[in-house]
Parts: structure tokens; sequence; C-alpha cells
């Protein structure tokens, strides 16, 4: 076996320019492999990471179910959440657990402050005195909306770090200064800690608002979200069933009539997030067999022709007593070979490149270890697939006319 692998490695490096095009060839497909399913796996780690900021033991309650639906669910017109009804929950389910009621009231906004301005993609939320709690969110510097606040009605603000840096890099604090949003002069009292903006979750680029002074000041609110943070995740489905039979009671639903509000956990929109990017891990595995079946046929046909060259020397090696197993084994083993060497490239090129993603999402460094021992166990399939026709006819070559060739 040593022998016949010293015989592939002479053949391949004296065939260096046809070996590299198919070694090329075969790093093309297992690096679109390995590359987009690492970059899926950093998604992943970042959709869980972001997630699990809200925490595992909080849901949601809504008028509608957020993101893609099906046709059925789009059909489903249940009535917005009044903001008096959110205060009615608030007040009865106050000892089972941390509720918040909050608003998205823009996605698309620009904050000023003197003659800086930020991008018009500043996120603007009302919120109560629990919205950090139950989100996720500390505060770096200054303080948080409290109760005080909300009966008052203050023009009071906290900001995202996004904002901060954008407006007062030059200051040392923003607390009490002025910041213009929808042409409000509103107060900053606190500045949040970086949380990341990735996932389109708002983040670093939140505005929140006192939600009754957005209410009364600057938006009309049609409906309303209610979070509620469940004191440990054990306890979340007793929770779901408790606040659903309070919101139920204050809708005055009859116990025969189907809910008319959608309530969602934390982790339901990773998980359909998730759902999806398994249809680009499907198309990822078939871009890479079908490129794979093009390098195969490509080793196939250098094969073949190393046969045809190498015709002489495999009827000396006969002559002299070399069985035909020998001559086959030489053959696969140079095909294996150059599928190996076209795989390690693949899987280092493809670990790179599905890393920039990590970058992107503040993701970890992912290695996604079973995807590169089946790409190694692929790799030797197809040089064993495409060697094995050329390794037959090999071996089966008569020595003495192999001895006349050519």
């Amino acid at each position: 076996m040593i022998d016949n692998i010293k015989i592939a490695l002479n053949s391949i490096k004296g065939h260096l320019l046809r070996t590299s095009i198919t070694v090329s060839i075969i790093a093309i497909g297992i690096t679109a492999l390995v590359g987009i399913l690492t970059a899926i796996d950093s998604i992943d780690n970042a959709l869980n990471d972001n997630f699990s900021m809200m925490g595992a033991n909080t849901f949601t309650l809504q008028n509608q179910e957020r993101g893609s639906r099906s046709r059925e669910e789009r059909q489903i017109n249940n009535p917005d959440i009044e903001y008096k009804e959110a205060l009615e929950f608030k007040k009865r389910f106050k000892n089972n657990g941390t509720t918040s009621v909050s608003y998205r009231a823009s996605g698309i906004a620009t904050i000023n402050h003197q003659s800086k301005k930020t991008n018009p993609n500043i996120q603007i939320l009302g919120v109560d005195e629990n919205y950090l709690s139950v989100s996720g969110y500390e505060i770096e510097t200054g303080r948080n909306i409290n109760q005080h606040d909300i009966n008052l009605n203050r023009n009071v603000a906290l900001i995202g770090q996004d904002i901060y840096k954008k407006l007062f890099k030059s200051s040392p604090s923003a607390i009490g200064e002025f910041i213009s949003v929808n042409n409000k002069r509103i107060k900053v009292i606190g500045v949040l800690k970086e949380k990341g903006s990735s996932m389109s979750m708002g983040g670093d680029k939140s505005c929140m608002l006192p939600i009754s002074y957005l209410r009364n000041n600057m938006a009309y609110i049609p409906t309303v979200s209610i979070s509620i943070m469940a004191n440990n995740s054990y306890e979340i489905d007793a929770k779901i069933g408790e606040a659903t039979g309070v919101f139920r009671s204050i809708r005055r639903l009859k116990p025969k009539q189907k809910i008319n509000f959608y309530i969602s956990k934390s982790d339901s929109l990773a998980k359909s997030l998730m759902d999806n990017l398994d249809y680009v891990t499907q198309a990822a595995t078939i871009i890479g067999f079908i490129t794979l079946l093009g390098a195969a046929i490509a080793l196939m046909n250098i094969m073949l022709v190393s046969v045809t060259e190498r015709t002489k020397e495999i009827g000396t090696r006969k002559a002299i007593g070399a069985p035909s197993n020998s001559i086959k084994q030489q053959f696969l083993v140079e095909a294996v070979l150059i599928c190996q060497m076209g795989g390690i490239v693949g899987i280092v090129f493809g670990i790179f490149i599905g890393n920039i993603t990590s970058l992107v999402v503040n993701s970890a460094f992912v290695i996604p270890w079973p995807w590169l021992g089946a790409s190694i166990l692929l790799c030797f399939l197809v040089g064993l697939g495409s060697g094995l026709y050329p390794a037959i006819k090999a071996s089966k070559l008569d020595p003495i006319e192999a001895l006349r060739h050519e």
C-alpha cells in the first residue's frame, strides 16, 4: 500500500496541471457545501444568543403572529390589543410574573442632537418600567424609565449604543442632554449597554420613551404587545395558561369561543427562522453534490487518460510479477488521494468563507465538525467511484499487448 501511495504521488507530481484543475473542481464543491453550512451554524448561534438575552422564560401576547405565516393565518384578523386592556392585564397579573406593556412606533426614525443626526434606521419604542428586564436590556449609565415618568407623561428617553456613539461620541456622557425625536424635544436619562442589532432585533439602534408620552404626544397606538417573564423556564407553560385565562376574562370571551389573540414564546421566531434556513441547507447540499458529480466525471476522465499514458508501465509491472489487484489498488489510491487533496482545500476555504458570516452577525467562530467528517467521507467515496472503472481497466490489460504499446 505504501508503494502504491508513493507511485500515486509521483504520478500526481508528473501531471500537476490537470491534477490541479481536478482538485480545484472538487475544492469548489466542498467549499460551497462547508461554507454555506458553516454560515448557517453561525446564524444559528447568533439567533440563540440574541433570543437567549430575552430569556427562555418570556412570552408575549399580541393581536397577530409576527413574521411569515400561512394563508389561513393571514386571514385571521384578531382585534387590536388596546392600551386599557393591556393595563388591566398588567394589574391582574402582577403577582404571577413580571409584565411589560410596549409598542413599536417606528423602525425608520431619525434622531437629532444639535448638528448631528442618525441614519433613518432607529427603532422608536414606547415602554414601561418593566420592559428592560423582560427584554434583556441593561443600563450602562443613567437610570431606567420609572412609574413616575409614565404617570406624568415625561419627555424622557433611553438610547442604545449606536445612537449614543453617533450623537455623543465627543461627550463623556449623554445624560441630561436633549435630543429631537419626531420634532419633539426629549431628555436622555439613560444609555443602554451594548446588545447587538443582528437579526433585525433593534438592539443598539433603539430609542425608548415612556409609552404614555408616546401615546399622548407622538403616535397613535392601535395595538400594543404584552410581554410576561415567568420566574423560571419550568413554569412558563403554566403561566401561559394563566395569562390566557386572564386575558380571555378581560375580553369577555365565552368558554366555547376561541381566543382572539396570539401568544408567542421568546424563542418561537428563532425556531421559525431556522426552519426557513433548513431550505438553504438543502440547497447547499444539492449544489455541493452537483459540483462533486462534475468533479467525479473529470477525475474519471483524467484516470482513463492516465491509464492510456501509462500502458507500457503497467505492462512492465505485470511482466515482472505485479498482480492485477496491485495495479487496481494503485489507480484507486491515486484517485482517492486527488479527491482528498481537493476535499482538504475545500474544507479550509469553506470554514474561512463561512465564518465571515460569524463576523457579520457577531457570533463565535464555528467549525462544523460533523460536516467536515462527512466531507472527507464524501471525497473518499467520490475517489473510489471515479477511479474504480479506470483501475479495473488497467488491471485487465494484457502485459504483452501493454509492452507493445507506443
